[in-house]
């Protein structure tokens, strides 16, 4: 049976993360130090040779990819944009902690609950497995073997927890800025269980 590779790639660091902002829908562009620490990994680990690039549309990701796989066409997805926090955009930490509607938030329990205006965990779950779905019959249809996926940390986090095997504790599936998880797909595990293997982590070490 045929394997399918996805590199699933966060974002570089924009200035709303190194501020600790909730940032969804809002277009942030990558930092300088974003960049260039994007450019440092580069030379200290190997990213994948892929076929084709799939992306977020928002600019952090598009930038990423201009960074990591500058020869490769970019295809955008909008169904890769990152999770809609809704009135929790554009706010940090401290300014949310005393509302009660981001302490329930953040304690989760159901994976219905959502930030006022915003989306649900199940709802980018749902969006995850059709823009995944979409992206496997290109590469089937192509003749594609391995593509990259840049996207944004909550949304490779979410794809893994319900699509992924083996299951991974919440901790196993973070990743830092322009690093992310190998995936392989086959026709047959994906029609029948909506779900396919997590091979490990990348880029890889150059040692």
């Amino acid at each position: 049976m045929r394997g399918y590779r996805m590199s699933l790639i966060r974002h570089g660091r924009t200035q709303a993360n190194e501020k600790g902002i909730y940032i969804g829908g809002t277009d942030y562009p990558l930092s300088d130090k974003g960049a260039s620490e994007l450019c440092g990994k580069l030379d200290l680990y190997e990213y994948p040779r892929v076929q084709r690039v799939y992306s977020s549309p928002l600019r952090r990701c598009t930038e990423t990819a201009e960074i990591l796989f500058p020869d490769q066409e970019l295809f955008v997805a909008e169904d890769l944009r990152e999770l809609n926090f809704g009135e929790f955009d554009g706010k940090s930490v401290d300014e949310l902690i005393h509302r009660e509607d981001y302490k329930t938030w953040l304690r989760g329990g159901s994976p219905d609950v959502r930030p006022p205006g915003g989306e649900s965990a199940e709802e980018l779950c749902i969006r995850s497995y059709k823009v995944l779905h979409r992206m496997l019959l290109d590469m089937m249809e192509n003749d594609l073997e391995h593509c990259a996926v840049i996207t944004h940390g909550g949304v490779i986090t979410n794809m893994l927890a319900c699509f992924g095997l083996p299951k991974l504790s919440a901790k196993e599936i973070t990743c830092e800025p322009g690093e992310g998880f190998e995936i392989m797909f086959t026709a047959q595990m994906w029609q029948q269980a909506q779900a396919f293997e997590i091979l490990g982590m990348t880029p890889y070490s150059r040692d």
